[in-house]
């Protein structure tokens, strides 16, 4: 790893990557075993910064609003505070560290090839995946979800299968995290060059008249401002790949010249190819929690036990004060457990769900030309009932597990399911207007406390944006491989999905270019 600052003013790769991130890492760390590979980081290194690194920590790395931090927080226009990446490794080094692999049935549908899956995610799982703890306050929820019938106990599995289960973390038994950094291991180091603090502005496409436009270079900046270029090497199979997140590579695409032409005008962006589609179908899976304060105190986890419904909810929890530190009660997921000062004897946990999907989509929009500005981007939460009629069955599942035997030693005695709803309602989730009926009616709970669990995707769909192969349609040389391609967030929690495709694609990369110097 370098500092942009010290690379070379004009490079050449076979390969360039645009996003060191979940996706980002594994790609390069793949496509270096055979081919010079240049991977570029907008932000710094995950080492070296317990802020990341510890899991008691967690709260502390989305509350660093810092121009450096690793959590580069954002608002949707629907009024939700979210946060994106700006860090090598990506989401994987400031989420909560839940590691579930998506459904068999999710696989097919992509039309992935299942023997590589699987192998690609075995691969990911040798360096970056464990099994958690699982202590008593967990358990509890363990044993509430099967209460409320949330069936059967599948134990111990990375698997996604309906029922209860305890997943994977990349946490380690001695709570540190590891990321898809640590996928950098196994890479061919000398024909690997990372940088960091280095902001792609733009992609650089040659247009011939009667010819596709193709994509073969590019320009970034390191942190003083310096301009940079990067260059593919001449040769078949050379490419460039954008893996800058669900809004990072719609942003990119956009400021590159592909996009649509009305907005990208707007902006006096020349346009490379008038692509309507980049940008749309944007989602982000609405998730709502209510905090249970515990008589005793519980041990802290983060993401450890989900309940896979029937219905197309996921149950998940977290408990502890790990979160708490530096919180202003505006950071969404677990913002409802409020600072500290609100209540000194802060003890308990959350219960949250996330529904799956979700169906309603939103869209993208460029603020301004600055790669380093976050784009406007509207999500719709809810916009389509079937969304909130899961969120209400959710919410019903939660309630029965707080009334559980199970869970009962970790709720105050008396403590009505109401109450427990009303103290998250009152909180600062999000900046939507709040309504009288909150706490009495479960859909208007659903839309006025809704949260993010930064599962946001779309922007660049295969089949939209990208081809099967996740190749920019109607140009050449260039691919996008990250969540920004997702129709639907992959099985409970995609970080493990999205490592997995940053292998899953390298590999199939490979394979081509090696068919291809075949045949020449």
């Amino acid at each position: 790893m370098h500092n942009a600052i010290s690379s070379p003013l004009v490079s050449y790769y076979d390969y360039i990557i645009i996003g060191g991130g979940t996706a980002g890492c594994p790609l390069a760390a793949t496509l270096s075993q055979n081919a010079t590979v240049l991977l570029l980081e907008r932000g710094g290194s995950p080492y070296g910064n317990p802020k990341i690194t510890n899991l008691s920590n967690f709260g502390a790395t989305l509350s660093d609003v810092s121009p450096n931090s690793p959590a580069q927080p954002f608002m949707s226009e629907d009024g939700v505070v979210n946060a994106r990446a700006r860090v090598l490794g990506g989401g994987s080094c400031i989420n909560a560290g839940f590691y579930s692999r998506a459904s068999s049935s999710y696989v097919r549908n992509m039309g992935w090839d299942e023997s590589l899956v699987r192998e690609s995610y075995e691969w990911v799982e040798k360096l970056v995946a464990f099994e958690p703890p699982v202590k008593e306050w967990q358990s509890a929820v363990k044993s509430g979800l099967e209460e409320a019938g949330i069936l059967p106990d599948n134990g111990f599995t990375y698997d996604h299968i309906g029922g209860t289960k305890v997943g994977g973390t990349i946490f380690d038994k001695d709570g540190h995290r590891h990321t898809a950094a640590d996928l950098l291991e196994y890479a061919n180091p000398s024909a690997l060059t990372v940088l960091l603090h280095a902001t792609v502005h733009k992609i650089m496409f040659r247009i011939k008249e009667g010819k596709r436009p193709m994509a073969h270079g590019l320009i970034y900046r390191d942190e003083s401002g310096v301009k940079h270029r990067a260059y593919l090497n001449k040769g078949v199979g050379n490419e460039m790949i954008i893996s800058a997140g669900a809004l990072g590579s719609p942003q990119l695409l956009m400021l590159s010249g592909v996009g649509p032409a009305a907005q990208l005008k707007a902006h006096n962006i020349t346009v490379v190819l008038d692509q309507p589609m980049v940008g749309e179908r944007m989602s982000d899976n609405p998730m709502n929690a209510v905090f249970v304060p515990s008589p005793v105190p519980v041990e802290v986890s983060l993401i450890e036990v989900v309940g896979i419904t029937p219905f197309g909810s996921y149950i998940e929890a977290a408990s502890g004060d790990n979160f708490a530190a530096g919180y202003d009660g505006n950071y969404g997921t677990f913002s409802s457990k409020m600072q500290k000062s609100e209540s000194l004897n802060f003890q308990g946990g959350f219960l949250l769900e996330k529904i799956l999907g979700p169906v309603s989509t939103g869209y993208l929009e460029l603020r301004t030309r600055n790669p380093n500005h976050n784009p406007k981007v509207t999500f719709n939460y809810f916009k389509d009932s079937r969304d909130l009629e899961r969120c209400v069955r959710g919410m019903s599942t939660i309630k029965q597990v707080t009334e559980s035997q199970s869970f009962s030693k970790f709720k105050v005695a008396g403590t009505t399911f109401e109450e427990l709803l009303n103290m998250t309602a009152n909180s600062r989730l999000n900046r939507l207007p709040k309504h009288k009926n909150t706490t009495t009616s479960l859909h208007q709970f659903c839309k006025d406390t809704v949260m993010t669990i930064w599962h946001y995707h779309g922007g660049c769909q295969v089949g939209s944006v990208v081809n099967g192969d996740y190749r920019v349609l109607g140009v050449d040389a260039l691919r996008i491989v990250d969540g920004s391609t997702f129709n639907f967030s992959p099985g409970t929690n995609p970080q493990a999905t999205v490592m997995m495709l940053g292998r899953y694609m390298g590999v199939k990369m490979l394979s081509e270019r090696l068919s291809s110097e075949v045949v020449m």
